[in-house]
């Protein structure tokens, strides 16, 4: 792919991906095929800051989970309300990382 087009993807959804990811995707997209550009614009990314104010107004209810599409979790977290608030708390501090694990992942399956 050109590194022009890699970079301007890269400049605006950096914030959905951590740090470190950023160079292995550069990689992967650099050696990826120009037809796969259209296909990655399309992959829906999920904002890790949306995803966080969620968990804190909702998490309790297993929102943020379901909205990740981890679906047993959210019930589970539903069910359980929260684990008693125990679950809810520590989810404040995962959300952020566990959103943008799962954009990676959706940006590898694309571009498979």
């Amino acid at each position: 792919m050109d590194a022009q087009k890699v970079d301007m993807y890269i400049m605006s959804n950096s914030k959905n991906f951590e740090g470190y990811q950023i160079v292995a995707l550069r990689d992967m997209l650099i050696n990826a095929d120009d037809s796969k550009f259209l296909t990655l614009q399309s992959v829906p990314l999920k904002d890790p800051t949306i995803m966080l104010i969620v968990s804190l107004l909702a998490g309790g209810l297993g929102v943020d989970r379901f909205m990740l599409g981890e679906t047993g979790l959210g019930l589970a977290k539903l069910f359980t309300c929260g684990g008693l608030g125990i679950w809810t708390i520590v989810d404040w501090f995962l959300v952020m990382g566990r959103t943008r694990e799962l954009n990676m992942q959706n940006v590898q399956m694309a571009l498979l």
